[in-house]
Parts: C-alpha cells; sequence; structure tokens
C-alpha cells in the first residue's frame, strides 16, 4: 500500500512539473524561452491571433500616433486571407512572429504536426511580406522539448511574456489595462506583455477592448518616457 501512495505521489508531482515546464510563461524547464528584456525603460506590446481586418488596422494608427513599435504573432491560414494586412505591419517598422499555421495546442500535437504547422506559417507570412520571420510563439503558451528543438531547428526564437492580460475573451479596457500595468509594475523591467488583435476560433474577433487598453498603456507609460519597441529590439 505505500509503495502505492509513493508511486501516485511520484506521479502527480512528475505530472505537476511538466504542467509547470510546459505552460508556464516564465519557466524555463524545458529549454530557454525569450520572456523579457533587461532594460526597465522598455516595453514589449506583443499582439497574437492576427491579422485581424479592423482591430490590426486600428492598433496600426494607435501605435503610429506614439510613435510605438510592437511585436505581432500571427496565425498562418489568416496571413494567406489577409496578406495585405500583413505587409503593413512590416512597411510600417513592427515585427512579425509565427504563431503556427492553425493555433492547435502545441502540447498535444506530434512532432511531425509540429514541424508543420511551423513551416506552413513561415510560407503564408513569407509569401505575403518578403520576410522569414525570426520570432515564433507557441498557441496557449504550450510547449515540449521538442516543440522548441523544432522551432530551433527552424532558426526561431521561442518568446513568452512577463505581463497577460486575458483580453482574449470580451472585456473591459479598463480591466485589460489595469492587470498590464500591475504585472508590468511587479516585473520592473523589460516587460513583454501578452496582447491579441484577433481570435483562434474565428478571423476577426472583436479586439476594440484591446485597442483601448493599448491607448491607455501608451498614454501612461509614453510620457514617462518608456521606450515601445519589437521584442527584435529589447536589450537582453
Amino acid at each position: 500500500m505505500l509503495s502505492l501512495l509513493v508511486s501516485a505521489g511520484a506521479a502527480i508531482a512528475t505530472g505537476g512539473l511538466t504542467a509547470y515546464g510546459a505552460m508556464t510563461p516564465r519557466s524555463q524547464l524545458f529549454g530557454r524561452t525569450f520572456c523579457a528584456g533587461t532594460d526597465d525603460r522598455q516595453i514589449a506590446l506583443t499582439y497574437d491571433d492576427g491579422p485581424s481586418e479592423h482591430t490590426t488596422l486600428r492598433l496600426l494608427e494607435v501605435l503610429a500616433q506614439y510613435s510605438a513599435k510592437a511585436t505581432f504573432f500571427m496565425i498562418g491560414k489568416y496571413v494567406k486571407l489577409l496578406p495585405q494586412i500583413a505587409r503593413e505591419i512590416t512597411s510600417q517598422g513592427h515585427v512579425l512572429g509565427n504563431h503556427t499555421f492553425s493555433h492547435p495546442s502545441l502540447f498535444w500535437t506530434s512532432p511531425h504536426m509540429v514541424r508543420q504547422e511551423l513551416e506552413q506559417c513561415q510560407k503564408a507570412i513569407e509569401d505575403a511580406t518578403g520576410q522569414t520571420p525570426v520570432y515564433f510563439r507557441p498557441p496557449f503558451g504550450a510547449r515540449r522539448p521538442d516543440v522548441l528543438r523544432t522551432a530551433r531547428a527552424l532558426q526561431l526564437i521561442p518568446v513568452m511574456w512577463t505581463a497577460t492580460c486575458f483580453d482574449w475573451s470580451p472585456n473591459d479596457a479598463e480591466d485589460v489595462y489595469r492587470r498590464a500595468t500591475h504585472d508590468i509594475e511587479k516585473k520592473g523591467f523589460g516587460s513583454v506583455v501578452l496582447l491579441h488583435d484577433g481570435g483562434h476560433l474565428a478571423m476577426n474577433a472583436d479586439r476594440s477592448h484591446t485597442v483601448r487598453a493599448t491607448e491607455l498603456l501608451l498614454k501612461k507609460y509614453g510620457p514617462q518616457r518608456y521606450e515601445f519597441v519589437g521584442v527584435d529590439s529589447m536589450k537582453r
């Protein structure tokens, strides 16, 4: 009986450790990922699940008003449908990143399919913009050791985050803003902020609250001489 309890406890502990390594944004258990910069006056706004016809274009207008740069982790199948928006992002000097072709949870995806998802997304972005993405964000933040190995084999740098805003569901802009500022100020330096300009369940999801929250963040931190940069410009 004791041996069974010990075995069960070990299995639970192993499962907990695996879940931590696979899902915790700042975990380095399964391999190195970029989570934050070293300069306390830099903030990286990152947007997942686009491009989106309304939200992405509106975000570009807001970012331009504040001379801010950002990073867009895009779903490949949406890029194929809206290549002109991907081109507009690059033309304004923002960073494009790989967010897989169809947004599966890579925790459950076979190694073969992981590679296919990343390669197809790379091709969609390359076809649309002529640029090859350097950065990759796993959907839901889920990664295993082989996911990170595949990304690096494709010369992709995995990027996670330090500030979680919970804007992927209908939400109040002020609440998204409060969550962002809490995590930015708790982290203290080089914050990478997770936001969304689209939705993985359907293209052109309403993210107007994210646009408004972005405006609030730029107003709050811009006058304090914070620099809003793409992840490529964050000081390591």
